[in-house]
């Protein structure tokens, strides 16, 4: 650390470097922390987590009861205890409160005053943060798994909707009606999640075992089938262009665009190549997944390495994006996690699980070093100058600690 200090002052490094390299070491140092609580307020599993991108502070969550929650992160009290409070939250008294659980909530990717939720209750909620009344609501046929809207865009607001039918729906939130369907999946779409990079690409994830790339401007629609075998005819024709050998229930781009990360219940993690649909074939080795709808992961940003987390059972597992190394488990759940968040500015992350509960996982801190006057005091003043070249005192006292036959 004072090596990149010392270099990035006198410009022989990149200032970049330096938070790259101390991101990745907070990310490495992930912990559950015991000093920090997440009020609860859920009566059911939570399902969803989003932290608004804005400021990082404040965070949402919806839960199996349908009941949406708006946390304040931030330590107001600058006590080293804290619990994250809940800033206010449409309980089962909301008139406008879901009937279903709630399996996404979204912020709006340019400001704090509106979010969006889904329901199984077939709906899809446009909310004022302010007064906490729904500005639009969006009404299907089938039950919502996933929604998401674009993180980049200026070009347009729409909100891209999977649902239990196989047909991709794009709801304008400027008009407030379904302006596209997309078509070419067989089954229920249960993820779907917009390029970081790109306006206008669109990736879902379906039942059917496939994930499909779209530029939702040209007619046709899809760009790409992905295929797990990369083309080979060796394989077993039933397989050709499927992505996993299971229901595909979760996606994630990582934070530059370029990549694809999949789940399915195929207990297997794979990454692609956003612009060419090629299978990597980076081996993550089995990652359990035995969800029945949509499973909420999601990556780190700016650090030099860039890591997955994944929810893994009552754990979660957090990988290395392009090696496929699995660095370590997070845990603390009593029961199934199902959503996870990543805070980028503080390199923290938000877990929620079937236990009701919240987690929240910080970076550990380095152990104080204490100083010399601290050193001499627990030596009794014990030290001595050894003859024939000088020692550093810290050196010296250090010994004498640890060998009192010295003083």
């Amino acid at each position: 650390m004072l090596g990149f200090l010392s270099a990035r002052q006198t410009g022989l490094e990149d200032p970049l470097r330096l938070r790259r390299a101390e991101s990745t070491r907070r990310v490495l140092g992930l912990e559950l922390n015991k000093d920090r609580d997440v009020e609860r307020i859920h009566g059911g599993g939570i399902n969803t987590l989003d932290i608004e991108p804005v400021e990082g502070r404040y965070m949402l969550s919806g839960g199996s009861d349908g009941v949406i929650v708006l946390y304040d992160l931030e330590n107001s009290s600058r006590q080293s205890y804290y619990t994250c409070k809940a800033v206010c939250s449409i309980g089962r008294d909301h008139p406008d409160v879901h009937r279903y659980s709630v399996e996404t909530v979204q912020w709006y990717p340019h400001d704090t005053g509106m979010f969006t939720s889904s329901s199984f209750d077939k709906t899809l909620k446009v909310w004022d943060t302010n007064t906490l009344q729904t500005a639009d609501v969006f009404n299907f046929e089938e039950t919502v798994y996933s929604h998401h809207m674009s993180p980049v865009s200026t070009k347009h607001c729409l909100v891209a909707v999977g649902t239990r039918g196989p047909k991709v729906q794009l709801c304008d939130l400027k008009s407030g009606s379904c302006s596209h369907i997309l078509q070419g999946h067989r089954q229920e779409i249960l993820a779907v999640s917009w390029s970081p990079r790109y306006d206008y690409i669109l990736a879902t994830a379906s039942a059917d075992s496939r994930v499909k790339l779209w530029d939702v401007r040209r007619a046709s629609g899809c760009l790409i089938t992905l295929d797990q075998h990369n083309g080979k005819k060796s394989q077993a024709v039933e397989s050709a262009n499927t992505a996993h050998n299971g229901k595909v229930n979760g996606l994630c781009f990582t934070s530059d665009g370029l990549h694809l990360l999949t789940v399915g219940t195929d207990n297997r993690m794979r990454l692609w190549n956003s612009s060419n649909g090629e299978n990597t074939l980076v081996n993550y080795g089995k990652v359990c997944n035995n969800s029945k709808k949509g499973l909420k992961f999601t990556v780190s940003c700016g650090c030099s390495s860039e890591f997955v987390f994944v929810p893994y059972g009552s754990t979660i597992a957090v990988y290395t994006v392009y090696s496929g190394e699995q660095i370590t488990m997070l845990k603390g759940h009593y029961k199934t996690v199902d959503c996870c968040v990543f805070q980028s500015n503080f390199q923290e992350l938000y877990s929620g699980s079937r236990d009701c509960n919240i987690l929240a996982w910080v970076p550990s801190l380095y152990e104080p070093v204490p100083d010399d006057d601290e050193l001499l005091h627990q030596a009794g003043g014990r030290y001595r100058l050894f003859k024939g070249g000088f020692c550093p005192t810290r050196f010296i006292l250090l010994s004498t600690l640890n060998h009192p036959h010295l003083s």
